[in-house]
C-alpha cells in the first residue's frame, strides 16, 4: 500500500507571461499568459517551473510563478 505522505494532492499551478515593468509583477497581456500546467506536488511544479525560466532566460520581462493551489483550496490547513 502507498505511503500517506504520497496520497496528498498538493496542488501547485506554474505559469507566467511578460511583465510590463521589472518593478511590478503586472503582466503586459493577460490574453498572451502561459499556463504552464497543475502538478500534484510542489517537486514537480518547482521542475516546470525551472524548464520554463530557462527556456526564457533570453527575456528579462519574461516570469514564471508557483502557486500552491492545495493553500487556496484549503485556507485552514498549513501543508
Amino acid at each position: 500500500m502507498a505511503d500517506h505522505e504520497e496520497d496528498k494532492q498538493l496542488l501547485h499551478l506554474v505559469f507566467g507571461g511578460e511583465l510590463e515593468s521589472l518593478d511590478s509583477t503586472r503582466f503586459r497581456d493577460l490574453n498572451d499568459l502561459d499556463i504552464v500546467g497543475v502538478f500534484p506536488n510542489y517537486k514537480t511544479a518547482e521542475a516546470a517551473w525551472r524548464a520554463k525560466a530557462q527556456q526564457t532566460v533570453d527575456n528579462a520581462h519574461m516570469r514564471y510563478y508557483v502557486v500552491h493551489l492545495h493553500r487556496l483550496l484549503d485556507p485552514e490547513k498549513d501543508t
